[in-house]
């Protein structure tokens, strides 16, 4: 475990910042690699932690990922684990500057993008990738190819259901694909977590959720979250976890717990063949 890179984005706060204390607890030797959005959290969390590097990335614009990518390429010449944590849930429907719904993008298409500017310093180290997912991906979650970006319809928790449950198609295209090259994909979903989730989004049952004192009871700790997100870190594939697996925190998945599009393995490499494209990337 000497010395291993682990990406974290999301990393400035939430989960992912809880995930980066635990895992430079846990093996001190690695090299932390702190992802935000915010300059001055995301530099905060990397001192507090001692990473090895920290990087600002703004997920509407795509460009920002691919600098992101080379940044780290320039900076180490393997990734052991790559944690797709960075996500939001938005008001109204919003398109980026690359001309996709911003949830579908901030959500799946940056981290997809990502993850594949990276492959080959992935398969140089440990290969794990690690989607975080979320219930909403069972509870409301949908996949129409034809209609990732949500032209046809559109509601806030619709779309990020829908990026949610995407995450866990994009895990285990990843895991049929590049499995047997090296690379060790997984999705999980850490719990309803008390984060500052949902802040732009105006929802009335987010706003209760998330910004009352309901959350001390609704919600799990920000600790619990970010150790069910440690656990993929630190674990070993094929020991602690299964690659290609959708984990409820850190058990595997019931089928209650698991949307049925998980299983559709058509719509899994129609999913890809759609998605790959949109970010430049052959299918």
């Amino acid at each position: 475990m000497a010395g291993r890179v682990v990406v974290i984005t999301g990393g400035s706060d939430g989960i992912g910042a809880e995930a980066a204390r635990q895992v430079a607890q846990a093996q001190p030797a690695s090299r932390l690699v702190i992802v935000g959005r915010s300059v001055e959290k995301t530099a905060a969390t990397a001192r507090e932690v001692g990473a090895a590097a920290h990087f600002v990335a703004d997920y509407t614009r795509l460009d920002d990922v691919r600098r992101l990518a080379s940044q780290i390429r320039e900076s180490f010449d393997r990734v052991d684990a790559l944690a797709n944590n960075a996500g939001a849930i938005f008001g109204e429907r919003t398109v980026t500057v690359d001309g996709n719904e911003k949830t579908f993008q901030v959500n799946l298409l940056a981290p997809f993008l990502l993850t594949h500017l990276l492959l080959d310093r992935l398969q140089a180290g440990d290969g794990v990738v690690i989607n975080t997912s979320s219930a909403s991906a069972r509870l409301i979650g949908r996949v129409e190819v034809d209609d990732l970006n949500h032209e046809k319809s559109y509601t806030p928790m619709r779309a990020y259901g829908d990026a949610k449950l995407a995450n866990i198609l994009f895990a285990q295209g990843l895991h049929a694909r590049y499995h047997d090259a090296g690379i060790n994909a997984v999705a999980f979903d850490p719990g309803n977590v008390r984060t500052a989730f949902g802040a732009e989004n105006n929802n009335i049952m987010t706003r209760l959720m998330y910004r009352t004192p309901l959350s001390r009871v609704a919600l799990i700790s920000p600790e619990k979250g970010g150790s069910n997100l440690a656990h993929f870190l630190t674990g070993t594939p094929g020991i602690d976890w299964e690659p290609g697996r959708f984990y409820s925190q850190q058990k595997p998945a019931k089928p209650r717990q698991t949307n049925k599009q998980v299983h559709d393995e058509a719509l899994i490499d129609r999913f890809w063949q759609t998605t790959a494209p949109l970010v430049g990337i052959q299918p």
